[in-house]
């Protein structure tokens, strides 16, 4: 099986305003790893650069550094070929991913055909059938024969699934599939990416605003802020013991049915949202600090990823010295 090795992206995208140039860092040196039989969600509010990092992954967008490797079970780097077989994606809008002017069979008999899984006009019938059986869209037949306009929303995304599965998929990469959908239906799709996973082995990196989902759903998770990784650890630790306040914000804000946390969000500092991030090069600091109740001068400077549990890293002064108490004076020194 195929491992996903991702060491210090950067992504930088060109502004234009009239004659003056620039350059936003949309992404700024993003780390991670993944494996095969494991989940790893990336979260993070709209324009942390989250669905960047899924495009350069799946080569939508090329970096403007850092490195992407794949490799197999025998240690050897994947070829660039078999690493479009391997690396797929799972788009967050199901009828805009797929052409309304082709049917299902289409669809996932293309991939098929380009990729040598399949040969011969039933052999790609018979394929196609069994990607929409394991999708559980039956009478597989049936549906093959519709267009994507004819099926609910989540039998799109479920066709979105078998697709990407059709190259012979080793990683996965989910960029909020499930937002698009009904609330009725989301379950149905997650519990459906998971049952894939543990059939094939699949390394997947789920993308989502929803922390619990992320949660439940995966055993790592990454937290994005402005294009940098600012939290990352066992989902359980990052959820339930968050350490950034970023993620604590995050935290706070999403609904928890459990009474003696209804005043949670309400107890929490209050902090407007903050214009995006500066130009290339990427803020000097911490780029939470306008943002942050805890800012102190030393936030003027970037901070290190300081261990603050069992494999759980939070990038945050608050932590120098080895706990969350220390309060970093202007030079970085725990006070």
């Amino acid at each position: 099986m195929t491992t996903l090795d991702v060491r210090d992206l950067v992504k930088d995208f060109s502004i234009r305003s009239g004659l003056r140039h620039s350059r936003f860092r949309a992404v700024d040196n993003v780390s991670f790893t993944l494996t095969p039989g494991r989940t790893v969600a990336l979260v993070g509010e709209s324009g942390s650069g989250k669905s960047t990092v899924a495009k350069m992954i799946a080569r939508l967008e090329k970096p403007t550094a850092g490195r992407i490797t794949a490799t197999g079970p025998d240690g050897r780097q994947v070829a660039d070929r078999a690493y479009r077989d391997h690396v797929q994606m799972v788009f967050q809008d199901p009828f805009a991913s797929l052409n309304p002017f082709h049917t299902v069979e289409h669809h996932l008999a293309r991939p098929l055909l380009l990729h040598g899984r399949a040969r011969g006009r039933q052999e790609v019938r018979r394929a196609v059938e069994q990607l929409l059986e394991r999708v559980n869209l039956t009478p597989a037949a049936d549906i093959a024969r519709r267009r994507p306009h004819e099926l609910s929303g989540g039998q799109r995304q479920r066709v979105a699934i078998a697709r990407a599965l059709a190259p012979g998929a080793q990683v996965v990469i989910a960029d909020e599939p499930v937002s698009m959908l009904d609330v009725s239906i989301r379950l149905g799709v997650l519990n459906l990416l998971a049952r894939l996973q543990r059939e094939d082995d699949l390394a997947v990196l789920y993308i989502t605003h929803d922390l619990a989902t992320a949660r439940h759903f995966s055993d790592d998770i990454l937290v994005m802020y402005r294009g940098r990784v600012v939290e990352r650890g066992p989902a359980d630790e990052v959820i339930l013991n968050p350490q950034h306040p970023y993620t604590r914000l995050l935290a706070a804000a999403a609904p928890n049915p459990d009474a003696g946390d209804r005043g949670r969000l309400a107890r929490e500092p209050r902090v407007e949202p903050a214009g995006a991030s500066g130009l290339a090069g990427g803020d000097p600091g911490c780029t939470f600090r306008d943002r942050c109740p805890s800012a102190t001068d030393a936030c003027s400077r970037l901070p290190e990823d300081f261990e603050v549990g069992y494999d759980h890293y939070a990038k945050c002064w608050l932590h120098a010295g080895g706990g969350p108490g220390k309060q970093p004076d202007a030079e970085g020194a725990a006070a």
